[in-house]
């Protein structure tokens, strides 16, 4: 019943190939011994080879490897999904504790899946399942066709596909667009007759696909929705627009924005995202919205050195840069849910990393643990450390400062709540330049909710 729909590759021992000459299009694969626990101390490959023109899309229905949230590089048990045929390519995802429906999109033809057990208390594993797409799968399943910029802005009406930029549906009698990154990077997505008010009982769809490590990325430049008066608080009953991510293989809406005031930047906690306009009422006063979407793998992290091995780390290497400053992903916007970002920070032999929290809002009750569905910010001066304190809530300031010349800074969120994150100046310093600033932010701790040395 729980077969991997593979071909075992000869002489290993849980190795699987899909596709090449084994034209399987779509199936399914299971860890060691699922749904029992899983051996220890093995590891295995699940190589995926899709036709020239073809993308892997793959969906973990279910892992169940250890419990808790811990930081995925802290775990011995731990499924990796490299975006090629080797372990040297770009590392889409790193999945460890418990998930369900978690989806993966590839950017070519070839995707491995690596899974390591060395924990001594395995888990029940995982159950996923594949299929191999065209390289046009999303447009034509959308019914998308193009439509010129000069020809949109003739239309008018609620049906119209108004502003909607390059890909516009012409399947639904509303609104509706399919965006996805192989038609581009950015773009701009205007309300119907934006700058003009939209027309009554408008109702429009927006759904946005990435591919590899690509978030989905949404800026508010401008953002004027009927508003029926000052006592209704419920964008229920007005205007609005409803921002939904996939969250447990299901689609959930994160948030809904009415009135004048324009959105924070919003990122997605996947490859998808999709929005939802509804225009009930409108006025002259109703411009409607413009918002300029990317695709980004940078998660909005402008700072650093960017590391292919991991799906979002960066490096900070005191030869490159002294000082500088860190924050979460889509600062100062909502940091994207069920992601995990690392920052690592090295210097010379005879220096530390400083680091001073000017803004920190990380969604959780102390001590930030699993049980509280808290998110966190951990510090640590070793790659692997089960031990480091944990941060969370709304902080004046924070400074930490490394015990070493090594510090690792580990954000990590689950799919509940959302913060806008934090951000922080660094600074490498010598011993003398660090034991002054302890003397300093000592003298001043009480201020602080947190003033650790780790």
């Amino acid at each position: 019943m729980f077969e991997t729909d593979g071909v075992p590759v000869q002489d290993t021992w849980c190795d699987y190939m899909f596709g090449d000459g084994h034209r399987v299009t779509h199936g399914r694969l299971y860890s060691p011994r699922y749904p029992s626990t899983y051996p220890t101390n093995v590891r295995c490959n699940y190589h995926f080879h899709a036709g020239q023109h073809e993308r892997i899309k793959l969906i973990f229905e279910e892992a169940f490897l250890q419990k808790g949230d811990e930081s995925c590089l802290n775990r011995a048990d731990i499924i990796k999904v490299f975006d090629g045929r080797t372990p040297s390519a770009p590392v889409l995802a790193m999945l460890c504790n418990e998930l369900v429906g978690y989806e993966i999109l590839s950017t070519g033809p070839d995707l491995l899946v690596q899974f390591t057990a060395n924990s001594n208390e395995p888990g029940q594993g995982f159950k996923a399942n594949f299929q191999f797409q065209s390289d046009d799968y999303n447009t034509s399943t959308a019914s998308t066709v193009e439509i010129l910029d000069s020809e949109v802005n003739k239309k008018s009406g609620p049906d119209s596909t108004l502003g909607l930029g390059p890909a516009v549906s012409a399947a639904t009698s509303s609104c509706h667009q399919a965006v996805n990154s192989d038609k581009g990077r950015t773009g701009k997505l205007l309300s119907p007759s934006y700058p003009e008010p939209y027309p009554p009982k408008t109702h429009c769809h927006y759904d946005f696909t990435a591919r590899g490590r690509q978030r989905v990325r949404l800026i508010f430049e401008d953002f004027a929705l009927h508003k029926i008066d000052d006592n209704h608080l419920d964008c229920e009953s007005m205007d609005s627009l409803d921002i939904f991510l996939y969250v447990d293989g299901r689609l959930e809406k994160m948030a809904s924005y009415c009135g004048s005031e324009a959105p924070k930047p919003i990122m997605s906690n996947g490859p998808k995202l999709s929005i939802e306009f509804r225009g009930i009422y409108s006025s002259k006063l109703s411009r409607g919205f413009k918002i300029s979407y990317f695709f980004v793998e940078d998660y909005g992290i402008k700072s650093g050195k960017q590391l292919m091995e991991f799906p979002c780390a960066f490096v900070y290497n005191s030869s490159l840069a002294g000082k500088g400053e860190i924050t979460s992903p889509n600062y100062p916007g909502l940091y994207p849910r069920d992601s995990e970002c690392n920052y690592f920070f090295y210097g010379t032999k005879v220096q530390k990393v400083h680091l001073h929290f000017t803004y920190f809002d990380i969604e959780g009750v102390f001590p930030c643990e699993a049980v509280s569905a808290s998110d966190y910010v951990q510090f640590s001066h070793e790659m692997v450390n089960y031990k480091s304190d944990r941060y969370c809530g709304q902080l004046k300031e924070l400074h930490v400062t490394s015990e070493k010349n090594f510090l690792r800074v580990t954000f990590k969120s689950n799919d509940r709540l959302d913060g806008t994150g934090f951000r922080a100046e660094y600074k490498f310093l010598r011993d003398v330049d660090v034991q002054l600033i302890q003397t300093v932010t000592a003298s001043s701790a009480s201020k602080y909710r947190y003033c650790p040395t780790i």
